[in-house]
């Protein structure tokens, strides 16, 4: 799996296993952590300090602001009606679909096997849970969950204090 030469990456950029990510096109802000078979597509932009841990897959039309840590095993997509072929039964080629863009606000945190529909925002200092399907825009600092995901609290607070708060 390589890093081709058309990677921007930032000073500092941590990648610890190089052979063993898949990065073609994509820039990588200064001081960002880059885990094990990690694949970041062509015009993908991750910001500086970020932190994309193993498993992950960030496609072409994501940007991640800086100070984002992105789980293990999360997985963005860009295209709202996936086809392998064109109604005449042709392989789909670039002209054949429409790319949706997705962001991820200043200091976001997604958690492991989350999934993030394309077209969404996710706002600065948002926290998405583990094993969440963002399917909607998440606003800033607020705690989502669940498939689909849904807004858990609206406050800075973590996920465990908002567990606690509702416990019997």
């Amino acid at each position: 799996m390589p890093i081709t030469q058309d990677v921007k990456l930032g000073r500092d950029v941590r990648i610890l296993h190089p052979e063993l990510v898949n990065l073609y096109g994509c820039e990588i802000g200064d001081e960002s952590r880059i885990g094990t078979f990690v694949e970041i597509q062509a015009g993908a932009i991750v910001g500086a300090r970020c932190k994309i841990s193993s498993h992950s897959f960030i496609c072409e039309g994501v940007i991640i602001e800086d100070e984002v840590f992105v789980g293990h095993g999360v997985m963005f997509t860009n295209d709202k009606h996936p086809k392998a072929t064109t109604s005449d039964g042709r392989p789909q080629g670039a002209s054949d679909w429409t790319l949706q863009r997705t962001q991820v606000g200043k200091g976001a945190s997604i958690g492991s096997n989350a999934t993030i529909l394309c077209g969404v925002t996710i706002g600065a200092g948002a926290l998405v849970g583990a094993g969440a399907v963002v399917t909607k825009d998440v606003p800033p600092a607020a705690i989502v969950a669940g498939v689909p995901a849904r807004v858990v609290s609206a406050k800075n607070t973590t996920l465990t204090d908002r567990i606690s708060q509702t416990a019997p």
